[in-house]
C-alpha cells in the first residue's frame, strides 16, 4: 500500500496564501474559461467529503441566455428588497456595494443538495438531515479553492429566492437550492474580503470564536 503523502512546509505556507487569496469576486474578466476547465473544477470539488459518502451535491451548468435573465431579473427584485430592509446609512453603503457578477461572468453554476438521495443509505442523517446540505457547501468551497488555484475567481451569489431559481432552472422537487456561483477570470485581485474595504464589516481575531467547556 502507498504512503500517505507528505506536504512540507512550503505548501503549507502555499495552503494559507490560497486560502487567504480565495476572497469572494464580483468583477470578472468576460473572457470564457479553456474548454474543459469548469467540468475539471467541478470533478475536483466532488471530492468533497459527504455524509455517508453520499455526494448530494448537484451542479447545474446554466448557459441558456433566458434562464440568465431570468436569475438576474430574480436577483435585481431580492437585491431591491434587501436594500429596503436596512436603515438610511446602511442602506446607503448597501447601495454602493457590487453584490453579483452575473453579467461579467462566463460561467453560471447553480448548486443543490438532493436530500431524496439513497446513495449513503442515510447514514449519519437521522438527527441532522441537513448534514446533506452541509455536504454541498463543502463541495463548493472545494471548487472555490481548487478554481482560485488556477487564478479563477468564484462568487456566490446568495440574494435570490431558492423557489424561484428551482422554477427557472426546472429542478426536481426534492433539490434545494444551496447557492448560485459566478465563475471566471477576477479583473483585481486582493487578499482583503470586498465587505471589509467596503467598510460593511470587519473581520474578527480568531481567539473570539473559540470557547472551551
Amino acid at each position: 500500500m502507498a504512503g500517505s503523502p507528505t506536504f512540507d512546509a512550503d505548501f503549507r505556507a502555499r495552503f494559507r496564501d490560497l486560502l487567504g487569496w480565495r476572497r469572494d469576486v464580483r468583477k470578472f474578466r468576460r473572457n470564457p474559461l479553456p474548454d474543459g476547465t469548469l467540468e475539471r473544477l467541478i470533478q475536483l470539488a466532488c471530492l468533497a467529503p459527504s455524509v455517508g459518502l453520499s455526494e448530494p451535491w448537484r451542479f447545474v451548468v446554466v448557459r441558456d441566455v433566458a434562464r440568465r435573465d431570468k436569475i438576474r431579473s430574480c436577483f435585481k427584485i431580492c437585491n431591491a428588497a434587501a436594500l429596503n430592509s436596512h436603515d438610511t446609512n446602511r442602506a446607503s453603503l448597501y447601495a454602493r456595494l457590487k453584490l453579483e457578477g452575473l453579467e461579467e461572468a462566463p460561467c453560471h453554476v447553480a448548486v443543490f443538495a438532493d436530500r431524496s438521495t439513497a446513495q449513503g443509505h442515510g447514514l449519519g442523517r437521522l438527527t441532522m438531515p441537513e448534514m446533506i446540505d452541509y455536504s454541498a457547501v463543502l463541495a463548493i468551497h472545494t471548487l472555490w479553492l481548487a478554481a482560485r488555484a488556477e487564478g479563477i475567481g468564484v462568487g456566490w451569489l446568495s440574494i435570490l429566492e431558492p423557489v424561484e431559481v428551482a422554477a427557472i432552472l426546472d429542478t426536481p422537487p426534492d433539490w434545494t437550492f444551496i447557492g448560485y456561483l459566478c465563475i471566471g477570470y477576477p479583473i483585481e485581485n486582493c487578499d482583503t474580503p470586498a465587505l471589509e474595504r467596503e467598510g460593511w464589516e470587519s473581520r474578527r481575531p480568531s481567539s473570539e470564536t473559540v470557547f472551551y467547556r
